[in-house]
């Protein structure tokens, strides 16, 4: 999850979804946001139970990961986003259409209205990506602080939605908010009053955002999973190899290199059909 969140195109939600543990991680994110809630208005015994409920080795083994292979991961893949972004865009497609494929199954039908909430969704994502053409910041851009602090405080609240949404990554969403060099400034000043509102912003966005999500997932559940595969699908756009890669939002027919990326994009959806095969039987042994 770590390592996807890295990508413009790809979220954590995404690898989530493949590994069959999406509504695990929103039912402990909702309880952790529960948490929040009753510390804050001070109930200290709705907050003990609450604390109960979340799985916390589970849930620290996970963030664990994440850090780690942000860590591990982010300067490697980084470096071959900017040397072999057309390739690498191929084998993100791949991996993201086997999500799909996985998450198709998770429907419990599909009919007509199944198929209109997903291409919703799916042109939805799509036009607002078209909003901009690239998916990153010119490095001469100035990383300064320029806007107001609530504006800080929205952004989290949008940005860190993309962490349980399959999809765009939240340094994408900062970015087509604006807000990527805003908040690079502020980490540059050292102005921890901003980081501190953007904190904050990233916080109630993730308890409101994690409760409405988790309800939806338990009274809704067919509906979320056709909206989150529409999502899935509209990002596509950026993870389309040609021109530039997930470098630009831009359409163009495939043009050289063209071999590499579809051989790379056969194998990351293999890579994901074999990943999810091996969840179920180790999850089949389990029960």
């Amino acid at each position: 999850m770590g390592a996807a969140d890295i990508v413009p195109g790809v979220s954590g939600g995404t690898v989530a979804l493949v590994l069959g543990i999406y509504e695990r991680l929103i039912r402990n994110i909702r309880e952790g946001a529960g948490a929040l809630r009753r510390l804050v208005t001070w109930r200290p015994d709705e907050l003990a139970a609450s604390l109960r409920r979340i799985e916390w080795t589970w849930l620290i083994a996970l963030l664990a990961g994440i850090l780690v292979a942000v860590a591990a991961l982010a300067s490697l893949l980084e470096g071959l986003l900017d040397d072999h972004p057309i390739q690498m865009a191929g084998l993100f497609l791949g991996l993201v259409i086997g999500a799909v494929v996985i998450s198709w199954r998770l429907l419990d039908r599909v009919d007509a209205a199944t198929i209109a909430v997903v291409v919703l969704a799916a042109a939805t994502v799509f036009l607002l990506l078209g909003l901009r053409t690239d998916t990153t910041v010119d490095e001469t851009a100035a990383e300064v602080v320029t806007e107001p602090i609530w504006a800080f405080f929205l952004a989290g609240a949008i940005a860190i939605c993309a962490m349980i949404l399959p999809g765009i990554s939240g340094s994408f969403i900062l970015v087509l908010l604006g807000m990527y060099t805003e908040v690079l400034g502020a980490v540059n000043d050292r102005d921890f009053l901003v980081l501190a509102v953007f904190a904050l912003g990233c916080v109630v966005g993730l308890a409101l955002f994690s409760t409405l999500l988790s309800w939806s997932l338990a009274h809704h559940h067919h509906w979320v999973m056709a909206g989150l595969i529409g999502l899935m699908l509209g990002s596509t756009r950026v993870l389309w190899p040609w021109p530039g890669g997930v470098e630009t939002t831009t359409l163009a027919w495939p043009s050289d290199p063209v071999a590499v990326p579809i051989v790379l994009a056969v194998l990351g959806f293999a890579a994901v059909i074999v990943v999810e095969w091996v969840a179920r039987r180790v999850a089949a042994e389990r029960a």
